[in-house]
This record gives C-alpha cells, sequence and structure tokens, in this order.
C-alpha cells in the first residue's frame, strides 16, 4: 500500500476517534445537565407534603406537572380563553400567582402574564432541554408553573408562559 493511502486512511480513523470522542462528550453534557433541572423541589417551601400525599391532593395530570415539571400540550387548558377579571392561583394549594389584569395572548398555546402578584413566584434554572432555562414555580409550594422568557409585551418585557392545568381561577 502506498504511503499517501496509509497516511489518509490513518488520518481518517483519527477523525472517527475525534468525532465519537466529541459525541461522547456532548451527550455526557446534556445528561449532567439536564440533571440541574427541578431546582426548586431541592428547596424548602412553607407548604410541603410527602410524594405520596401530593398525589391524593392533585389530580394526575395536576401532579405531573406541578411535582414533576412536566408541560400540558399546548391550546388544552380552559385557561387559556378565561378572560373574566380574577386571579389566578396555584392549583396545589391556593395561592394567588397572577392577576387576570396582566393576562395576554401570547400565541404560545399556554395562559400567558407579564407580570406575576408580588412574592408569588420564585425562579430558578432548568437545563432539561439541554439549554438554560428560566423555570417559574409557586414561592409557597414550589410547584412548577411554567418558564419565563424575554419576549413579552410591555411594560415588562417578560412572558410567563404557565400550564394552565397548575393553576385555578378565582373570579372577582
Amino acid at each position: 500500500m502506498p504511503e499517501k493511502t496509509r497516511m489518509l486512511q490513518a488520518g481518517a480513523a483519527l477523525d472517527r476517534r475525534a468525532a465519537l470522542v466529541w459525541l461522547g462528550t456532548g451527550a455526557a453534557s446534556l445528561a449532567l445537565t439536564a440533571c440541574g433541572a427541578g431546582d426548586a423541589e431541592a428547596r424548602s417551601f412553607p407548604v410541603h407534603y410527602s410524594e405520596a400525599e401530593w398525589k391524593r391532593r392533585l389530580t394526575p395530570a395536576q401532579f405531573r406537572i406541578l411535582r414533576k415539571a412536566g408541560t400540558e400540550r399546548p391550546y388544552s387548558s380552559p385557561l387559556n380563553d378565561e378572560h373574566r377579571a380574577g386571579t389566578f392561583v396555584c392549583a396545589a394549594d391556593g395561592h394567588p400567582l397572577f392577576s387576570s389584569r396582566t393576562k395576554y395572548e401570547s400565541g404560545t398555546g399556554w395562559p400567558s402574564f407579564w407580570k406575576p402578584l408580588p412574592g408569588a413566584v420564585g425562579t430558578s434554572t432548568d437545563h432539561a432541554l439541554g439549554m438554560a432555562r428560566t423555570e417559574v414555580h409557586c414561592a409557597r409550594c414550589g410547584g412548577h408553573l411554567g418558564h419565563v422568557f424575554g419576549d413579552g409585551p410591555k411594560p415588562t418585557g417578560k412572558r410567563y408562559c404557565m400550564n394552565g392545568a397548575a393553576m385555578k381561577f378565582r373570579p372577582d
């Protein structure tokens, strides 16, 4: 075999190895990053129950979203079409979260707000999809509500994109 052919084959083997190393490193990085999801669960909140008690108190959909950081299908919540005056509260503990005055149609399929009530929510960094997002949770029980993004309307420029199953509506 000519020297040039041997060199090309050796170079191709190194390129394959380098690609595999990069792929393996990337996969490991994503797996480790995903472990950062649910920072709210690791904290202590004024309202807390065992997992069994949360399961008893919540519907299966509420448990999956509030306690396991799940997401409902877009346009599946009746709260998307809720336009009365009132307050959106945490479905787990009744804690007031958002005023109907801050609700707007974002076109995303989830109830969206430009501002929470004072002291109503907390945030943590969520890496579950391999990128940093700001998770929003109930300040009283730590239940996962959704995420906040910087593409909302004035005056805050925020879009609090919430799961409808994580909330209930209390009319004024």
